[in-house]
């Protein structure tokens, strides 16, 4: 008997680690499902940690050592990658092609060295006796909690096809958004970068120039307050460069430091729901990606409080996370979810009006993918209008960065040029 180490789910969504004795890897995994387990990694006792286990079919169970990458020479699979990946699988699913044979053949045309590693690896697994969703949640990097629990949901209901229809869907709809941002942020940045270099070149550039000058003409005299100023930050940029450059970078990294911890993420992402012109869209797209996940884990057929506690992880917003972790509760006693999405105040009267249909209804799932969709139609609109104000508010930006320099330089020549005529 061989005794393996075993990280596993239990049915609230808890990680648990423990040991099993067994005779190969396929009999420890029947025997923690028996636990009522879900194992997302097996390992032999006493492996080291750059190394993972494969059962090689054909060998008598023997187990083979395979050397790992180390992580940071992985690649990653974007996002577009593995949407793609989703829609191919349930065509061939929906199509009646067994499960093994379909991830071969995404394995094989796969181009990503990491997906396609991953393909091999799940199909390797899923041969000694695991289900497709435990092979899944062995490459958590790739396939998140979302997508480990729906397919999970698929699998037991029987509906497979249909569940990863379904996430193809989320995913493109995810990308979607995504994309329009993207696009309708290229303009704004584009200005935004080529300011910031028309302002170096000037400071670092043009104005050491008009220094030299103005202290040979000026005789002494003392400069207007606002020369002085563009003479003195131009001076710090030429001299002491390296220093502007280590103290942006230093506060680069205590933002990065304060948003690890657990009330300075809350903090920021508060900011981020209010800030002006951003927080609108901030706002929208948030509501949007929790009733989306929420909707699509329920049809799924994913229990409310599983769905509940996978929606807090993945809803990307400390704020709605705890928001959300607080309707959990609430539920978990029995009330409905319409009154703490209501006391938490972090959602419009229309999305608790709504739920609270959906859930005298029966028809909450549905209700949630309706709000959604009408939130994502909001982001649409406020990316437009966000657009079309920050276009001119980047033109004025420069206007007044460049006056500003033109006016400082301008101010002491006719001070030179009074003194001249006097």
């Amino acid at each position: 008997m061989a005794r393996f180490t075993f990280t596993a789910l239990d049915a609230k969504g808890k990680e648990v680690h423990g040991e099993i004795e067994a005779e190969n890897q396929a009999t420890a995994v029947a025997r923690i499902r028996e636990k009522r387990y879900f194992p997302t990694k097996i390992e032999a006792a006493g492996e080291g940690t750059g190394a993972v286990a494969k059962k090689k079919g054909g060998k008598g169970g023997a187990l083979q050592m395979e050397i790992k990458m180390p992580k940071f020479l992985q690649g990653r699979v974007k996002s577009k990658q593995l949407t793609t990946f989703t829609r191919q699988m349930s065509t061939l699913v929906n199509a009646g092609l067994p499960l093994m044979r379909a991830l071969r053949v995404l394995q094989r045309q796969e181009k990503n060295p990491t997906l396609k590693e991953a393909l091999a690896q799940m199909a390797e697994s899923i041969e000694s006796g695991s289900t497709f969703a435990e092979a899944l949640a062995a490459h958590p990097k790739i396939f998140d909690r979302l997508f480990v629990n729906m397919v999970k949901a698929g699998e037991v209901g029987g509906v497979l096809d249909v569940v990863l229809a379904r996430l193809a869907e989320f995913q493109e709809k995810a990308e979607k958004i995504k994309g329009k941002v993207k696009s309708a942020m290229t303009y704004p940045v584009v200005v935004l970068v080529l300011a910031v270099g028309i302002l170096l070149f000037l400071m670092m550039n043009i104005v050491p120039r008009f220094a030299g000058i103005f202290a040979d003409l000026m005789g002494g005299k003392g400069m207007p307050v606002i020369t002085q100023f563009v003479m003195d930050a131009s001076d710090m940029l030429v001299h002491r460069f390296p220093v502007v450059l280590i103290v942006l970078f230093v506060l680069v990294v205590i933002i990065k430091l304060i948003a690890k911890t657990a009330k300075g993420r809350y903090t920021l992402d508060q900011f981020k729901l209010h800030a002006p012109v951003f927080g609108t869209l901030v706002s929208k797209n948030s509501i949007s990606r929790f009733t989306r996940t929420l909707g699509t884990l329920m049809s799924a057929g994913v229990p409310v409080l599983q769905a509940l506690n996978i929606v807090k992880e993945t809803v990307g917003n400390e704020v709605i996370s705890r928001a959300v972790a607080t309707i959990h509760d609430a539920v978990k006693e029995g009330e409905n979810m319409a009154p703490p999405i209501s006391s938490s105040k972090v959602f419009p009267p229309m999305v608790v009006s709504m739920v609270e249909v959906g859930e005298e209804t029966g028809a909450l799932p549905d209700m949630l993918m309706k709000i959604a969709d009408s939130y994502d139609e909001d982001v649409d609109n406020a990316v437009a209008s966000m657009t079309s104000i920050i276009e001119p508010l980047l033109i004025i930006f420069l206007a007044v960065v460049v006056g500003t320099i033109v006016i400082a330089l301008f101010m002491p020549l006719v001070s030179i040029i009074g003194g001249l005529s006097g």
